[in-house]
């Protein structure tokens, strides 16, 4: 069994904002591969369902906790322990502001680079967990990161969420496979980013 967390706030206000990334992409493999309707478990929100892949369909459960992203620890903890399974199946899709916008990249284990969500989960589960680091761009000081992660996405960027968070589900046979670098390299090739100083849009020197 695959566990499927992304990393957002829970409520409308914070709906279309970039710390919720984490939720758009969950929400569009839910969608994507016809999951069960949304519950409340584990303090946040479920939805199972199955990925097929070239072995063979994959039980899946996307979680999106409800605790807020930075005490998000709390729900994936909860969901890992009551399914027994080990960290390696546990796949976390968040906002990653060290990588220019669009930019896709996925990591096992690691530090938590000042992203209090992750370091949540990493003090209730371990750091030997799969992340799925959605790139979202730098403010450019780190007294703005707060007001930038907190803000809604421009309509102008759109033209690199909508298809990074549609790249994130048509490539989940792989993910669901266990292939991160492949399933990293279809998410680019679906969904291509130029690479980029990811403090470039804070100078104007972005795309």
């Amino acid at each position: 069994m695959l566990l499927i967390a992304g990393l957002g706030n829970p409520g409308p206000q914070y709906a279309r904002n970039r710390h919720n990334i984490g939720f758009m992409a969950v929400d569009e493999i839910a969608r994507r591969w016809g999951f069960g309707p949304e519950r409340r478990r584990f303090q946040g929100l479920v939805r199972a369902g199955e990925i097929e892949t070239p072995q063979g369909p994959v039980k899946s459960l996307i979680l999106k906790p409800q605790t807020f992203y930075n005490d998000s620890g709390h729900s994936v903890g909860e969901a890992l322990g009551f399914f027994k399974l080990d960290p390696a199946e546990l796949v976390v899709f968040y906002d990653e502001i060290d990588l220019a916008p669009g930019r896709f990249r996925m990591k096992a284990g690691g530090g938590a680079a000042g992203n209090n969500g992750i370091r949540s989960i990493t003090a209730q589960v371990s750091p030997y967990f799969r992340r799925a680091r959605m790139g979202t761009g730098h403010p450019g000081h780190k007294d703005l990161v707060q007001g930038h992660v907190l803000s809604d996405f421009h309509k102008a960027e759109l033209k690199w969420v909508e298809p990074l968070i549609a790249a994130c589900a048509d490539a989940a046979p792989l993910l669901a496979a266990g292939e991160d670098e492949k399933y990293q390299a279809e998410v680019m090739r679906l969904a291509p980013a130029e690479k980029a100083d990811p403090r470039a849009l804070a100078r104007g020197k972005g795309d």
